[in-house]
């Protein structure tokens, strides 16, 4: 048994990996800047999880403090043109902190760099692989194309694309090489490197067996998918920026976040080598094969299984800020939009239309209004409304509800969530139950914390329709309580392993 720390726990891999090591009979902590996001998770209590930030060194030294492989699944998805130096200062300081606390084994993963000219994104993914080969800690260096499973960006980016689009135009990348993996392979490389005995300081390359150009993996997909055969057009002018603006209106994929993904596919990205076999054995029915991997991330999506999304990391850009208190912000500019109406239903009733908010229970208000501001959203590179929710009833810390993600959840009292929408400023919704004197009432709050004066303009310009989005919303949700018959669905839980598509 090894003692594991997993960086990265809120994020797609992460949140996945953690569960897998527990199942190996591995001791796992979890490292995170915002522990509370981990808080809901169904392992969370079989983990230990410390808060720390990679840039500093104080608490990373602290956060591997005894541990003997630590996995650095830390990346910057987009962002701001600072996202390499912030990665290389992070990767930096991690490999000196865990030198110090004497770490065995450093285990990161990468992406599958192709011998042509790198793009920015895949040039830092490179760059921090090699940071850590180069520490005085043994490192293992994973380095992936494609990952196929259910939830990740770039199978998101696959189905939607396919699915909502029979004829498509489509720029050159698509016909470039590469080598897709199925996340329950990633996952077992991964996992088994917490057991391997020698000591080894190098890259492997890892993929699934087949290499298929983006083309061909449409086309497997809409096979497995039981759709008609694609019509793909190539047009040699859709750059990178381009296409993730087209990207980030077609799927659920933000442009900030497909760009990267993009970029990523203009270069063939296939193994080099299969050195890693000699440590990690092919399973005996072999590597999961593309139309396999498909399949089973469709299984889970059908099924609601999906344990985590690409959604679960942090979207570029987004506010980290929590919700102000009055002193905090004393002397600071809060605007408020209060309402609260009595609702003729027990509390409990309310508390499930509450928790069913946004996916495709909608907003209970005006909606053209959301949907407007959601493409609006988009239109700048913001998420959108398609993100929806990862359970249509139940919801936890760190979830996300459309351009919204849950910051606080007490059952029965009290939703907050936190805005992920581009916004000059920072945006918060409450909503709350509450009983007085054998009465039921619900009370709603929009908050908004303006960041300089196009914040405040922002404000004011919006304040005339607060009362079409804002205002209808107690009534609708009220009525919605009032007559809800809806049976309440079990908590979603992955199980002892996330193991799966």
């Amino acid at each position: 048994m090894a003692r594991c720390l997993v960086t990265g726990a809120t994020g797609y891999i992460g949140g996945r990996l953690v569960p897998e090591l527990l199942a190996a009979g591995h001791e796992v902590r979890c490292m995170a800047r915002s522990p509370q996001r981990l808080r809901d998770l169904p392992w969370a209590a079989r983990t230990h999880i410390v808060q720390a930030d990679a840039t500093d060194p104080g608490q990373t030294r602290q956060a591997l403090d005894g541990i003997d492989v630590a996995y650095y699944l830390i990346h910057t998805m987009g962002g701001s043109g600072r996202f390499a130096e912030n990665d290389r200062r992070a990767a930096e300081t991690f490999a000196a902190a865990a030198e110090r606390a004497g770490v065995r084994r450093i285990v990161y993963l990468g992406g599958l760099v192709p011998g042509e000219r790198l793009s920015p994104h895949l040039r830092s993914r490179a760059e921090v692989g090699e940071i850590f080969l180069r520490a005085g800690v043994p490192a293992v260096v994973l380095r992936a194309a494609v990952v196929i499973g259910s939830g990740s960006a770039s199978f998101e980016m696959l189905r939607h694309l396919t699915e909502r689009l029979p004829v498509m135009t489509t720029p050159r990348w698509v016909h470039s090489r590469t080598q897709p993996i199925a996340v329950r392979d990633v996952l077992r490389y991964l996992t088994a490197w917490a057991s391997v005995p020698d000591e080894v300081n190098r890259a492997f390359d890892i993929g699934g067996p087949d290499v298929l150009t983006y083309a061909d993996m449409m086309q497997g997909y809409a096979s497995v998918a039981g759709l008609p055969h694609r019509v793909i057009i190539p047009v040699r002018v859709l750059t990178p920026k381009l296409s993730s603006l087209w990207v980030g209106l077609v799927t659920p994929v933000p442009s900030g976040i497909a760009r990267p993904l993009v970029e990523s596919l203009r270069n063939e990205s296939v193994c080099g080598e299969h050195d890693i076999s000699r440590y990690v054995p092919d399973p005996e029915a072999g590597l999961i094969g593309f139309p396999e991997a498909v399949s089973l991330a469709l299984k889970r999506i059908k099924e609601a299984d999906v344990a985590t999304r690409w959604s679960s990391a942090a979207t570029p850009g987004a506010p980290s800020d929590p919700l102000p208190t009055d002193p905090d912000w004393a002397g600071g500019s809060l605007y408020t939009d209060s309402r609260s109406i009595e609702v003729a239903a027990d509390p409990e009733a309310l508390w499930r239309v509450i928790e069913g908010i946004g996916g495709h229970n909608g907003w209970y208000s005006l909606p053209v209004a959301w949907h407007l501001r959601g493409l609006l959203d988009r239109l700048f590179g913001g998420v959108g409304l398609r993100r929806g929710r990862r359970d249509a009833y139940r919801l936890r810390v760190g979830d996300t509800v459309d351009f919204w993600r849950v910051e606080e959840v007490l059952p029965g009292r009290l939703l907050r969530l936190r805005a992920e929408m581009r916004l000059p400023g920072l945006a918060w919704l409450e909503l709350s139950v509450s009983r007085s004197s054998g009465r039921t009432y619900y009370h709603q709050r929009a908050i908004f914390h303006p960041h300089g004066l196009l914040g405040h303009l922002y404000w004011w310009a919006t304040s005339p329709f607060h009362g079409l989005v804002f205002g209808r919303m107690p009534v609708n949700l009220a009525a919605a309580a009032e007559t809800a018959r809806r049976p309440l669905r079990g908590v979603y839980s992955s199980g002892p392993s996330s193991r799966g598509g």
